[in-house]
């Protein structure tokens, strides 16, 4: 009996990863095919169409049921009708940013000579022309915030490269989509998987500058908290920063009424440190996640309140 059980496990197993391949490839397909019909429409309709099916079909989802629970647990004074709607506005947010990858050329018309003209507004533009300048390493983060792809871009609008790090999702098909939009428009991309860390040491070793993103679970990460709960982050920017004593500065972009945007990059952090004068890894993790803090709180509907942040 128990033969024939280990014999039936890998069937089982087979079976279970041929299903979840089949979801990932329809899911891509109605993805990419709702895509599809946006580029027929010009960019405004067709962001006002994304956001009016998000608002609707988000709801249908469980990672709905997840985004409610966090946004409960984050904000427990906040009425339940307020709580329904910043997860209606966070869908209607994670869909302009879905369209927006087909219109990024159109969307993005910063020029630094003709700001007026632009639906593009930069604060903090003088940092980057100092990080340009100083010719050594820097590390900007920022979080799932407004159309955060749009920071790499700016940076190179002022000819200041940054390789930017990236999660793939696990949907493989769409990993794939969203990787050649990005690589498009963004510049240097890296994965991130086993042996980043490396890469990205190499870039700061040659005075590069790299973009991450610090707002996600990290299973082998260092116990911080966020919004008061429990949560890891991971180490990879603190270590890289006492590794190489690089500045780290915040960025984050604020999506505004009318199709337009704010990037705003603010100061060098001054990172806590140890008796001995190395910086603090646990305690710089906690800093970056106060930053994003005060972020989401200014505007809540544009964070990712859907993603597991934190730990159970």
């Amino acid at each position: 009996m128990a033969s024939g059980k280990s014999a039936l496990r890998p069937l089982l197993f087979r079976t279970a990863r041929g299903l979840k391949k089949l979801e990932y490839w329809l899911v891509a397909r109605l993805a990419m095919g709702a895509l599809w019909i946006c580029r027929l429409l010009p960019a405004e309709k067709a962001l006002s169409l994304g956001e009016w099916v998000a608002r609707r079909l988000g709801p249908l989802f469980g990672r709905h049921r997840v985004a409610l629970a966090n946004l409960r647990a984050a904000y427990p004074e906040k009425p339940e009708e307020e709580i329904q709607q910043i997860a209606s506005d966070m869908w209607a947010h994670m869909a302009r940013l879905a369209v927006e990858y087909i219109y990024l050329a159109e969307l993005f018309d910063f020029d630094p000579d003709n700001r007026g003209a632009s639906r593009i507004e930069v604060d903090g533009e003088d940092i980057f022309l100092k990080l340009r300048e100083e010719k050594k390493p820097h590390i900007i983060f920022t979080a799932h915030m407004g159309n955060f792809e749009l920071l790499p871009i700016a940076a190179a609008s002022f000819d200041l490269p940054v390789t930017a790090l990236f999660r793939a999702p696990n949907n493989p098909y769409l990993a794939d989509y969203i990787l050649k939009a990005r690589r498009s428009s963004m510049g240097e991309l890296l994965a991130s998987r086993a042996g980043v860390s490396f890469a990205l040491a190499r870039i700061l070793e040659r005075g590069g500058n790299i973009g991450v993103l610090v707002d996600q679970k990290f299973l082998r990460g260092v116990k911080t908290t966020f919004f008061g709960r429990p949560c890891l982050t991971s180490p990879l920017l603190p270590k890289l920063a006492r590794q190489y004593e690089c500045g780290v500065y915040p960025a984050r972009s604020v999506r505004l009424p009318g199709n337009r945007y704010r990037l705003i990059v603010e100061d060098r952090l001054e990172l806590p440190r140890t008796p001995q004068g190395i910086v603090d890894v646990p305690a710089t993790a906690q800093l970056l996640n106060d930053v994003v803090e005060r972020w989401v709180r200014e505007d809540p509907a544009q964070w990712m309140w859907f993603h597991k942040r934190w730990s159970k």
